[in-house]
């Protein structure tokens, strides 16, 4: 990496889930000169689907470059993909960062902001079929722990946000620098992104 920090900005918004961000926040936070930054749309509290309440760094409108866009999933995304205000934001902070990921639904987000046009993403397996109604040249995987195409990390379902960012990790910074956030953690990650039962058993392959 370069001497400045790598900077990683999570999206927050009412109704994210709670572990699509801190589960990859708990990986990045790990590794030396990284820095985590959240964007929610006021400076207050922003709740998730938990109900645990987060305090954002800043809000939407004051969000500064960043290396790594974050958007995770939750029920807030039914909402948000309807929100011109917000996709608009979103599409212009996503068009600057060098690397766009989310996790579970925020995929659906990133599509509906214009974000994926061109690109191959997956989604939580769940909400599969609504998210890939999003997006007018997505090549969606239905079967797919996470999917990296070019600068876009997209990755299946909650806890599949953690071994995406391993990916992510190893890939930005060394392969040694995630492993050791991994072990830090004590979270035996799933190396092999074609590794996803959940498409089998949410019915998506045969």
């Amino acid at each position: 990496m370069d001497t400045e920090p790598l900077r990683i900005a999570v999206v927050l918004f009412e109704g994210f889930e709670l572990l699509d961000v801190f589960g990859p926040v708990q990986l990045f936070q790990a590794v030396p000169d990284v820095t985590v930054v959240f964007a929610g749309p006021t400076s207050e509290p922003v709740a998730s689907s938990q109900g645990v309440e987060v305090v954002p760094t800043m809000p939407y409108g004051q969000i500064e470059p960043t290396d790594v866009l974050l958007v995770p999933g939750g029920k807030g995304t039914r909402k948000l993909v309807e929100d011109e205000s917000f996709l608009s934001w979103l599409r212009g902070v996503g068009a600057q960062a060098p690397v766009v990921a989310s996790v579970c639904t925020g995929s659906a987000v990133l599509a509906a902001a214009g974000l994926l046009e061109g690109y191959t993403a997956t989604s939580n397996k769940r909400a599969y079929s609504w998210a890939m109604s999003f997006g007018g040249d997505v090549s969606w995987r239905p079967e797919a722990r996470w999917v990296h195409d070019r600068n876009r990390w997209t990755s299946s379902g909650v806890a599949a946000g953690m071994d995406m960012t391993v990916a992510l990790i190893a890939h930005l910074v060394s392969d040694s620098a995630a492993i050791d956030a991994a072990n830090f953690a004590e979270y035996d990650a799933h190396r092999d992104s074609e590794w996803d039962p959940f498409a089998r058993l949410n019915g998506l392959v045969s």
